[in-house]
Formats: C-alpha cells, structure tokens, sequence
C-alpha cells in the first residue's frame, strides 16, 4: 500500500476510536485495531496471523468524524479467506456499519468500488476527501512477489 503522503486530517478530532465493522450484506463482523506506519512510511497492515480482524489506519479520519477514514483486511490467508475475502461482491448502495468506542455507530453507504494496480494506488482519492474508504489485496496473485497485484478499494459515504 502507498504511504500517505498527503494524508491530514483537517478539524478537531474525536477522541473516540473505531471498535469494529459490520457489513450486513456480507454477514461479516469484524474487530478493528489501530494501524500506524511501518518504519519505511507505509501504511500498516493487520497481523497475518489474525486474519478476521481489520485494522483502522489510525492517521484517517474517525468514522463519522470529517474527513476520510481507512479501514485494512486481508483478502485471504496462505490456507483460508480472510476479514475481507467477499468485500469485491459489494454493491453500489450497500450498507456498511461503524462503530465506535464512544457508542455511537456510523452508517454508510457504498459509492463505488474499484480494483486497481498496487502501483497505480491512488492515495489522493483515499486518504483525501470525505466518507469511508475500505481496502484489501484482489486480481490475480504474483506468485513470485508472494502479493496479489491488484487493491479492491470501497468507497462509501454517510447514509
């Protein structure tokens, strides 16, 4: 994943952290932990070996916070499907739930859905704007670099 170069997040924040995902459609429940960078400035990834949780890049927005907030999964494991192994099924109008350490749970609604080349990753339309934006790896898999070629990214905004 490409670092954030030009990821801020703009306004007060809220002191409150992202628990855990819902997407109804998927019947998936997730825990979410925080993710910083790596020493290099990439973007953390979720421990391999605890392929059902995802994790929330803690340099986004809050969900429900102004700005945009990025959720990680994993598509699969060496063995099994991972957290976000389903999420290139969703649809556009799809529902995908929040919620937060404060109570509260944030409801959005899936925009749009693109699978596009790691190395044509577009930071600026993730980590920059508004609503949520959800990742993992998808295409075909490069059995040389041991990495799938492809990120699915979902977009959602408030519903």
């Amino acid at each position: 994943m490409t670092k954030p170069d030009t990821a801020e997040v703009e306004g007060a924040r809220s002191s409150a952290v992202p628990e855990r995902i819902d997407i109804p459609v998927l019947q998936m429940k997730a825990p979410l932990i925080k993710l910083g960078l790596t020493g290099d400035g990439e973007v953390e990834l979720p421990p391999y070996e605890k392929p059902k949780i995802a994790g929330w890049y803690e340099g986004s927005s809050v969900p429900g916070d102004k700005g945009a907030a990025v959720i990680i999964g994993h598509v699969d494991t060496k063995t099994a499907p991972a957290v976000f192994y389903r999420l290139r099924e969703l649809k556009k109008g799809a529902a995908v739930k929040v919620v937060r350490s404060d109570g509260k749970t944030v409801a959005y609604k899936v925009d749009a859905i693109e699978q596009i080349p790691k190395h044509a990753f577009p930071a600026e339309k993730v980590y920059l704007g508004e609503g949520l934006r959800l990742i993992t790896c998808g295409g075909q898999f490069d059995w040389d670099a041991h990495e799938y070629k492809d990120n699915v990214i979902v977009y959602a905004s408030r519903a």
